[in-house]
């Protein structure tokens, strides 16, 4: 909008006065209406536009899979079957979202459905292995003797209701016990060398230790067979098969813990620092009691990592159907290396006690793990409801006994 005159003038102005030659003012234009703000995407769940591609694509899949296995092909197979629909559903898809849909969302849904492919995948093959280890071991997972006996008078032909695993479970606590005794102290020592030292010699250990993460296990109890028994002269034994499971163990160990006490914040650190406290004090009565979970969880995993190992236990400790408590001398048996010669015999009962060895050895790492889920699901530094009313004792026994000082200084 322009204005040409003043409105409050009584005559108009002349064409050679200054207002005449003064530069035209002008308004700026009225503000149109506001657009509304863009619709966020709900990550929880489907909408009904995501859904209706969804099934649409999935019937018509369906539909042309079992047009070309059935009339118009000659393929056969369920295994065929199911990867050929899939592919369809896929083409379908992504025909559909790109009607109503632009390139980046069309790319978002693919790889959505992609990715949920490959969860069902990964869960239905864990479910399926856990089915059917539980299945086949059912008969001997069902009788009390097999948690309480051994093998030791039990023979190939004996039914079910005689023996057990009792060994075998006590040879894998007893070597785990004494892996945990060696690969604790190193793995946390290591993880805090790798963490509190910047020099080239913590590059080489970082780059050995994630090397060994990737080390078959053979070449471990291979080791150890050859060091231990053939060149030092000692037999085999719990103590043998315990030091290449921390073998196994010891990198997984160092990794997990590295990254927990990356984790510390760094101003706990420079807070010890300004009081005067040294480094090793620092990590000892700081770095190390904040990532006290994460530590715990690095233990549980590397533990989880040992005990399901075989070929290591079947070099260095041989096999036994009885009972043998001194790790020292003579074989002793794990429950992997139990699982793995009670199913390779030709009788129906060893291999029901050997799926039923597996089982327990399942439960047993599943425990693990989840033991693991739930230890580390606390961040660095937050305490649990016990550390936290035991911190809160020691705070005001702490208080009791600086007030008793002030009143002995005060008289």
């Amino acid at each position: 909008m322009t204005i040409l005159d003043n409105p409050r003038s009584e005559a108009p102005l002349s064409s050679g006065s200054p207002a005449q030659q003064a530069p035209l003012t002008t308004l700026p234009p009225r503000p149109g209406p506001m657009s509304a703000p863009p619709v966020r995407r709900p990550l929880g769940k489907l909408s009904r536009r995501e859904l209706l591609p969804l099934a649409g694509a999935a019937i018509s899949a369906l539909a042309t899979t079992m047009l070309l296995f059935g009339r118009l092909t000659p393929l056969d197979g369920k295994f065929g079957f199911v990867v050929v629909a899939f592919l369809v559903f896929l083409a379908t898809y992504t025909v559909l979202v790109s009607l109503t849909e632009g390139r980046p969302a069309v790319v978002d849904r693919l790889m959505t459905a992609l990715l949920a492919a490959a969860a069902v995948t990964a869960i239905g093959a864990l479910f399926s292995v856990i089915v059917f280890v539980f299945i086949k071991g059912w008969k001997a997972l069902t009788k009390p003797n097999f948690y309480v006996n051994d093998l030791s008078v039990t023979g190939p032909q004996e039914p079910l209701t005689s023996g057990g695993i009792l060994h075998a479970i006590v040879g894998t606590l007893i070597m785990t016990m004494i892996a945990l005794v060696i690969t604790v102290p190193l793995g946390v020592a290591c993880s805090v060398f790798l963490n509190e030292s910047k020099g080239r010699a913590a590059m080489l250990v970082r780059t050995v230790v994630t090397a060994m993460t990737a080390l078959p296990s053979i070449l471990a109890g291979l080791f150890i067979f050859a060091t231990w028994i053939l060149i030092l002269g000692q037999e085999r034994s719990g103590l043998a098969a315990a030091i290449a499971m921390s073998i196994m163990m010891l990198p997984i160990i160092i990794r997990s813990a590295d990254v927990v006490l990356r984790l510390v914040p760094g101003n706990l650190r420079e807070a010890a620092a300004a009081l005067g406290a040294p480094q090793w004090r620092t990590v000892w009565h700081v770095v190390l009691p904040t990532a006290r979970s994460g530590l715990t969880t690095s233990v549980i995993l590397g533990v989880a990592r040992g005990v399901g190992e075989t070929a290591p236990v079947l070099l260095t400790a041989g096999y036994t159907a009885t009972m043998n408590l001194n790790p020292l001398k003579d074989p002793m048996v794990s429950l992997p290396l139990a699982a793995y010669e009670l199913v390779r015999s030709p009788q129906e009962t060893l291999i029901a006690r050997g799926f039923g060895t597996a089982a327990v050895l399942m439960v047993l790492v599943l425990v693990l793990f989840t033991l693991a889920r739930i230890v580390g699901g606390r961040p660095a530094g937050r305490l649990s409801k016990g550390q936290a009313r035991r911190a809160t004792a020691k705070s005001a026994a702490d208080l009791a006994r600086f007030e008793a000082r002030q009143m002995e200084v005060g008289r």
